[in-house]
């Protein structure tokens, strides 16, 4: 695609510390995109509430703040840049992971990026929520003819409970907008059910999980793909797992 020069400066956002889901991949990439930035002439901002990362030295940005990954403390970040007369054109979150796209949904959905003049890149508010909206995403996949395992959407405990009616046990419990399996995991028995499925609700943004039919030894087969707006597409790996379905891949 050819370069934006209707932007100059880029507010990236950080993942933070390390957690399951948000490991140090997180960082490397977020380090790389501050050099392939600058390089091509934007101003790079930085904020991460984590000072033990390399994306934080100084040498990567032009300007570093460790604060919080708040949408309070974003804003607060973006205002300041704008009275020191360096305004924030654009804000980019895909390289902070949960956290960074958690921040920047929360900053565009209260209106503050629209009301602050900064647009979001990388992804749009939309892609994010199809992509982490797990009713939305299984539409998707339906939409295009793609076989899923039977899997039902809710929102409170009771529908939770309608829902293992049907699906069964044991059950996967996914939670919407968390990445790495975090809050999730996998119910055996109606004890466990329970507990994970209020974790799920309680970690997610916007209190959504899924409950899948569970796939537990079956073979287990990785495809990435990276696709941009254009649909230009490049593989980046095909990867069977040594270990089945039911294993995490971070254990595998």
């Amino acid at each position: 695609m050819p370069k934006r020069d209707d932007i100059r400066t880029i507010l990236i956002i950080g993942s933070g510390p390390i957690v399951i889901g948000q490991g140090c991949e997180f960082d490397y990439s977020g380090t790389q995109a501050c050099k392939a930035l600058r390089a091509e002439g934007y101003r790079v901002v930085l904020v991460n509430s984590n000072p033990a990362t390399i994306m934080t030295d100084p040498a990567f940005s032009d300007r570093t703040y460790i604060e919080p990954i708040t949408p309070e403390a974003v804003r607060k970040i973006i205002e300041k840049e704008r009275d020191l007369g360096t305004p924030i054109d654009a804000v980019l979150p895909t390289l902070g992971g949960q956290t960074g796209l958690n921040c920047a949904c929360a900053l565009h959905d209260s209106g503050a990026l629209q009301e602050l003049g900064v647009e979001l890149i990388g992804a749009t508010r939309e892609v994010i929520h199809r992509a982490e909206d797990r009713k939305a995403f299984a539409k998707i996949c339906a939409d295009i003819g793609l076989k899923t395992p039977p899997a039902t959407t809710v929102s409170s405990m009771t529908e939770a409970l309608e829902a293992v009616e049907s699906i069964g046990l044991p059950a996967i419990i996914r939670p919407a907008f968390t990445l790495g399996g975090f809050g999730g995991g996998i119910a055996y028995n109606a004890e466990e059910y329970r507990e994970l499925v209020q974790r799920g609700l309680d970690a997610s943004m916007i209190t959504q999980v899924q409950i899948d039919k569970s796939l537990i030894g079956w073979k287990e087969y990785e495809l990435e793909v990276i696709r941009d707006a254009k649909d230009n597409c490049i593989i980046v790996c095909g990867i069977e797992n040594l270990d089945a379905m039911g294993v995490h891949t971070g254990d595998s």
